[in-house]
């Protein structure tokens, strides 16, 4: 089965410096990502601040991972917006530039009916020749994608994919149930990984991969040939997930990216960095955490 990608993919953050994106430290990132086992690139998500980012910022940051990714490992941007006009013109401007697919999520803020749903990401779709992956986040949207308007639209030919970020496993079962197997599941939530991949998810697209690619490709390898494997990693992994669940994604993970060298610790407002006593205990859980993967 051909999916747009299978195991873990990086939302990946921007790094900013003096409020201006660093597009060196940018590449750098995606450049470890990719050495380290990384299978796509998400970027213009949520997690890199998409939302604040200017439309030539967007741009660019695309044109880096499209260079950095060469062919081998597929780019897909966050194009979404409570604007369909908006989302289009954005989503055909990605494709022009080349990238594998695109990452769109529910509109928020106005949002919508699930009719209005269905005729919102048709637009989209119609709009652009590149694989479409629909983005569920109700704590963001306030709105959910039910599983009625989820079967019509997987019909779509564009519509290949759902990034649940539901943190509702009952929920994938009944999205499970109406598409055929070609439709791609991701997660959305680092902490409901393993049960998620056990439940027949494809992947995740995950904040944590910015700093852990290599241990969730492994946590994800791992669930068909070695389950206790998986889960002593996912175990292990934990204590890190609940660390970065002390703010709102992505301030605490940015932590760690600065921490790596990738870029200042700087979020753009509305956000703001942590205190710098959290700072100190998210980066302490992250050494313990590769001391004993070492």
């Amino acid at each position: 089965m051909n999916h747009l990608f299978t195991g873990i993919g990086a939302a990946v953050t921007t790094p900013f410096s003096e409020g201006e994106v660093d597009y060196t430290s940018f590449r750098e990132h995606l450049e470890f990502l990719k050495e380290n086992h990384i299978q796509s690139f998400i970027v213009n998500g949520t997690t890199g601040e998409g939302s604040t980012l200017t439309s030539e910022e967007k741009t660019e940051l695309l044109k880096v991972s499209l260079e950095v990714s060469d062919g081998q490992i597929p780019v897909i941007a966050g194009t979404g917006s409570n604007n369909t006009k908006t989302s289009i013109q954005a989503s055909k401007e990605a494709e022009e530039l080349g990238v594998d697919g695109l990452l769109v999520i529910t509109p928020y803020y106005n949002k919508t009916s699930q009719r209005g749903l269905l005729a919102h990401f048709t637009a989209i779709a119609d709009a652009v020749n590149i694989p479409v992956i629909l983005y569920d986040v109700p704590a963001r949207t306030g709105m959910t994608i039910d599983p009625e308007t989820l079967r019509v639209l997987s019909e779509h030919p564009n519509i290949v994919g759902l990034k649940d970020a539901t943190g509702d496993l009952t929920n994938l079962s009944r999205l499970q149930s109406v598409v055929n197997d070609s439709f791609a599941f991701y997660g959305g939530n680092d902490d409901l990984a393993l049960p998620f991949f056990s439940q027949g998810g494809h992947g995740l697209i995950s904040v944590a991969a910015n700093v852990l690619p290599k241990e969730y490709q492994e946590m994800f390898e791992s669930v068909k040939k070695d389950l206790d494997r998986a889960n002593l990693l996912y175990k292990d992994l934990f204590p890190l997930l609940e660390a970065l669940s002390i703010d709102v994604n992505p301030i605490p993970v940015k932590v760690l990216t600065s921490f790596l060298g990738f870029g200042d610790y700087e979020v753009r407002l509305p956000l703001v960095t942590l205190e710098e006593v959290n700072q100190i205990s998210i980066i302490e859980t992250y050494r313990h955490l590769i001391e004993r993967r070492n």
